[in-house]
């Protein structure tokens, strides 16, 4: 495909919850508009937050007391998929027009993944693409077991050792493809499964004890633990060589601010977007 070869790319760090997901927004909103060009941002969470997708069901599937109690901050995110706990971790998004990019979303998580995978590699990690195979490993993505993100890999995700080691969500709005996700260095999976509701404390146990077997975070591989700065720095190499383009550090547009702060007060801040049935 036809890439231009210059791409920006924004490094946020942390941010709340509802600004990081209007950033994204807008950011989409604006290359839709033909103001910026294809983007890929890196940010963190302050505090650390739980995502939901755009479909889920938070009331049902949340345990928002223990949100509270975390003190962790809540959104909604514009893409599907299931609840993220983003805590110790990078996080990523890419905004492309919908042009420039396969056709097909299983294609496109491919063509983005390139850019993980060679991030992994750049860290020393044997990543490789999931491919559901067999019958079960499909009739599982169709009916996951729970509403952890984690709990089990998609087409072309990223996985080391067998297990999950980056979750990922796509919209496409607009004519703009708008992919994000999540690289954690750890995991809490304590907290991780006190935020989630399960029929009962035997199935909450049980799922907790597989997940290990699903998921590992970077730092659980390495034998010397990453920075969050090393990790910044093998990821942006990584996107740069799977795209095959040079990244240019850059800045959120004028119209961007505007429009994340339009976002943030009138959506991803509000209840009625965060825990709409």
């Amino acid at each position: 495909m036809e890439l231009s070869q210059t791409w920006r790319f924004i490094d946020s760090g942390d941010q709340d919850s509802a600004t990081n997901m209007a950033i994204d927004e807008a950011i989409l909103t604006a290359n839709h508009e033909g103001l910026v060009p294809p983007t890929i941002r890196f940010y963190t969470w302050k505090p650390a937050t739980l995502t939901v997708g755009y479909f889920q069901k938070a009331a049902k599937e949340i345990d928002l007391e223990a949100v509270r109690r975390h003190n962790l901050g809540f959104v909604r995110r514009l893409t599907g998929g299931r609840a993220v706990l983003h805590d110790q971790e990078l996080t990523y998004s890419v905004v492309i027009a919908e042009k420039q990019m396969p056709q097909s979303v299983t294609e496109a998580y491919r063509e983005i993944s390139q850019g993980l995978l060679y991030g992994f590699k750049e860290l020393g990690l044997n990543a490789y693409f999931s491919v559901p195979a067999t019958k079960e490993q499909k009739q599982a993505l169709r009916q996951p077991q729970s509403a952890v993100c984690f709990d089990a890999s998609s087409w072309y995700e990223l996985v080391v050792e067998g297990r999950k080691v980056a979750g990922s969500a796509q919209t496409r709005q607009k004519g703009v493809v708008l992919q994000h996700g999540s690289i954690p260095l750890t995991i809490d999976i304590d907290m991780l499964y006190d935020v989630f509701r399960f029929s009962n404390e035997r199935v909450k146990e049980r799922l907790k004890a597989g997940f290990a077997q699903k998921a590992v975070a970077i730092n659980e591989l390495r034998q010397e633990a990453a920075s969050i700065s090393e990790v910044k720095a093998a990821f942006k190499k990584g996107f740069a060589q799977g795209f095959g383009v040079s990244l240019q550090d850059g800045e959120l547009t004028a119209r961007e601010q505007e429009l994340v702060e339009e976002l943030v007060r009138t959506k991803y801040g509000m209840d009625t977007w965060n825990f709409k049935s």
